[in-house]
């Protein structure tokens, strides 16, 4: 680190949720906030008991009929795709579509031993060795997304190259069909294929845009231009679900999926919908009664942005009661990140930082009112989540979860350490310490107890390793909100002082270097740790694939945070909104 006079930087940079432009949010907590309902509060226990779960969450209240009707159309729709699965077990480019259809719509989750058994049939794995443009790409994404060991070079795209120019064949540039899927499979780059996936994006990318500009089909236009907007792999499922479900609707009906499978993705969509208000409800009522916002003028009030990040992360019926207790340890992140770079004089943050090591609620006696307050609820929500991972797994994680909180509080005593002494730190000294502070791998690590997750580590190195030898799965995704957060595409929140970022920091260090080098950099270490990501993900696999999935889904909720238009508006964020939460 060096120091530059008169330097200042924001005690803690924005969070696991950002929270610039907001005026569409009070209307829609408005929407959300209706009638009190029954408490969201199930839980899960197996992927595969999902249906179960729900008929428990739906008898819980006598006015819960859509969601017993909900489930009882899904129970029925359920077992006619099996049918419908079982009698296209054979395999081939059928199976391929109806899988990667029922992926797209999300209800996947229902069908996992069906999809695994087609998966590994010769069928599915011949096809990526078709002739055919979209076999063989669509064959590719399938089987490396379920973890099978395919190469881009060597299994598919070889056959596609023009061995004159070394580009991809111009007869494939009228294939709007294989030039979408190829523009999918490009962005799943684990390690080694850069290049040739590269080429295969830019290539599709040009190809479509070309495309849209004469296709005869709205539908289909509109389909492409989302494809090259929000890319599959990089986007929301949720999101892309019900795009993807309107696209399949406007064909003509002998183009059309299986009724089945159209009706249970709406089924399902409806019931997530119920859902999601119904935990909006629950978590404003928390946040209201909780009171930090009346205690804390300057603490940030964005109930609904804290469970969009949950919502996000924890897809599906059987995560409800997770995401409410997520929600509640963001909005605990928020606080005390306020309470950091707005209220807490040095010595007080470092008294707030030693009770919380201690864990002990006569430790925080001492300190400012606000900070006793946000101890208490921070130490009752930590504990709650510790007790319900231990009636549904039998394990004890208050040992690590209370850790991670004591890592996170450490990490802002660095930044508020930096402001006081005015020091600027090195850019990885300050990225090595905004992956801690952006509240992802403590927020993960909760996450990580409820589904079940455990390891054997003991609790010195726990600590450890959650500063030095992080694993992958939640390095990569705390890396990414930091950098995406640190181009600072629009002003956050207009909070006082100024707000120390990587671009900032790496601009000090490389003077001869312009902002828009310093955001093209930026980009391409955000592009590294995706293909790290998907190592982990489709390679290793060291972790469950629930865990998993929750993962890449924080990540692609990232950019929609994120990305601001000129209006400096969040157009995506606000669609996603309406779509999953208004009535």
């Amino acid at each position: 680190m060096y120091s530059l006079p008169g330097a200042t930087m924001s005690a803690a940079p924005a969070r696991v949720i950002s929270s610039s432009s907001s005026s569409f949010v009070e209307p829609l907590l408005l929407a959300a906030a209706s009638p009190a309902a029954a408490a969201a509060a199930n839980s899960h226990h197996q992927v595969r008991q999902r249906g179960h779960l729900v008929r428990t969450l739906a008898a819980s209240s006598s006015s819960n009929t859509l969601l017993r009707s909900d489930f009882d159309l899904q129970e029925g729709l359920t077992t006619d795709v099996k049918r419908m699965l079982r009698q296209r077990s054979g395999g081939g480019r059928e199976m391929l579509v109806t899988i990667d259809n029922l992926k797209r719509l999300c209800i996947d989750h229902y069908f996992e031993e069906e999809i695994e058994g087609a998966m590994a049939t010769a069928a599915c794995t011949g096809l990526l060795h078709s002739d055919d443009l979209f076999d063989a790409t669509l064959a590719f994404r399938l089987l490396r997304e379920a973890g099978h060991d395919v190469s881009a070079k060597d299994d598919v795209l070889r056959r596609f190259i023009d061995g004159v120019s070394g580009d991809f064949k111009i007869s494939l540039s009228n294939d709007v069909r294989g030039l979408l899927s190829l523009h999918d499979m490009s962005h799943l780059d684990v390690g080694g294929e850069a290049a040739l996936l590269h080429r295969a994006k830019e290539f599709s990318s040009r190809h479509l845009a070309s495309a849209v500009r004469y296709l005869d089909d709205p539908s289909l236009a509109e389909y492409v231009r989302q494809s090259l907007d929000h890319p599959y792999h990089l986007s929301l499922t949720q999101y892309k679900a019900r795009h993807h479900l309107r696209y399949l609707q406007s064909l003509p009906c002998s183009c059309r999926v299986d009724a089945a499978v159209e009706r249970l993705a709406v089924a399902e969509f409806q019931l997530n919908k119920s859902l999601h208000q119904r935990e909006m409800r629950e978590i404003k009522r928390w946040w209201m009664d909780l009171g930090l916002a009346e205690e804390i003028p300057v603490v940030r009030d964005q109930v609904m942005k804290w469970y969009m990040w949950s919502m996000a992360a924890l897809q599906g019926s059987s995560f409800s009661r997770y995401r409410v207790e997520i929600t509640k340890i963001i909005s605990l992140v928020y606080v005390v990140d306020d309470i950091f770079d707005l209220v807490g004089t040095l010595e007080e943050l470092s008294a707030f930082t030693e009770a919380v090591k201690m864990w002990d609620t006569v430790a925080a006696d001492s300190l400012p009112s606000c900070m006793r307050s946000c101890y208490k609820a921070l130490h009752t929500v930590t504990n709650e989540i510790a007790e319900i991972a231990h009636k549904e797994h039998g394990s004890d994680p208050i040992n690590r979860l209370r850790k991670a909180w004591a890592v996170l509080f450490d990490g802002f005593m660095v930044e508020a350490r930096w402001l006081a002494t005015d020091q600027v730190p090195m850019a990885e000294d300050y990225l090595r310490n905004g992956v801690i502070t952006s509240g992802v791998p403590l927020t993960f690590l909760h996450i990580f107890s409820m589904l079940g997750y455990d390891d054997d580590r003991s609790t010195e190195e726990e600590e450890e390793a959650i500063i030095d030898h992080m694993p992958s799965i939640i390095s990569c995704p705390a890396k990414i909100l930091r950098l995406w957060d640190d181009m600072g595409s629009a002003e956050d929140e207009a909070q006082e002082g100024f707000d120390g970022s990587y671009r900032d920091f790496y601009l000090m260090e490389n003077p001869s270097r312009s902002p828009g080098e310093a955001e093209a950099h930026m980009r391409s270490l955000i592009m590294r740790e995706w293909v790290e990501l998907n190592r982990e993900c489709f390679c290793r696999r060291t972790f469950p694939s629930d865990i998993a999935q929750v993962c890449l889904n924080t990540v692609r909720m990232v950019s929609v945070m994120y990305s601001y238009n000129k209006e400096q508006r969040l157009p995506v964020l606000e669609d996603y909104a309406t779509m999953m939460l208004v009535v």
